[in-house]
């Protein structure tokens, strides 16, 4: 059966761009998952792994771990990293802290995104608990400390370009996103509690 069989002229090609555009369309949506779990699988792009649990295995050589932060435009909050560098065993567990600070007086809801570089490292990160994993709300004037664990797999001493690095560079990037539905509700209750002004 043809598809655009019926048609003629104008209407057979108006469908087929039509089709054209849908099909496309179809292609991006899918294409975003699909890169996504491509980027984590083979660390492409600085994507990291996610750990259970610590490595069973750590070696005598070290190396170094660069923290860096920065916020998207429009995302009110200030965020650092709370030491800029640490140095350990390849394989042994660390432990690093962002701190994000609203000095607006509403909440504010976040989400992280993040990559490590050089790249060739991305397939070697793992992450054993992070900040960057759920949403983040923070109350009008709240300051908060976040952890990430992490640990570099000892794989990437035998990995062809991996063995070369020796430093990589943790970044995260905060925007601002929708607050969930409870923050919106309890801000409500906030702002439903707080005395009137009286005046004159």
């Amino acid at each position: 059966m043809r598809l655009f069989g019926s048609l003629q002229g104008p209407q057979r090609t108006a469908a087929q761009a039509v089709g054209v555009v849908v099909l496309m369309g179809s292609l991006a949506w899918a294409s975003v998952p699909f890169y996504d779990w491509f980027c984590r699988v083979t660390g492409f792009g600085g994507a990291t792994n996610v750990a259970d649990a610590g490595s069973d295995v750590i070696l005598d050589e070290t190396i170094t771990v660069r923290f860096d932060a920065s916020i998207e435009r429009g995302m009110p909050w200030t965020f650092t990293p709370v030491q800029r560098e640490m140095t350990l065993r390849i394989g042994e567990t660390g432990l690093a802290f962002y701190e994000a600070h609203n000095p607006t007086d509403r909440p504010v809801a976040g989400q992280a995104s993040y990559n490590v570089t050089p790249y060739a490292a991305g397939g070697f990160f793992d992450k054993i608990a992070c900040f960057c994993f759920t949403e983040q709300v923070l109350q009008p004037g709240e300051t908060v400390q976040m952890p990430v664990s992490f640990f570099v797999d000892p794989a990437i001493v035998d990995d062809r370009e991996g063995q070369y690095v020796h430093t990589i560079t943790l970044s995260y990037t905060f925007y601002e996103i929708d607050l969930p539905e409870d923050a919106v509700k309890q801000a409500a209750l906030t702002v439903d509690a707080a005395p009137e002004t009286e005046t004159n």
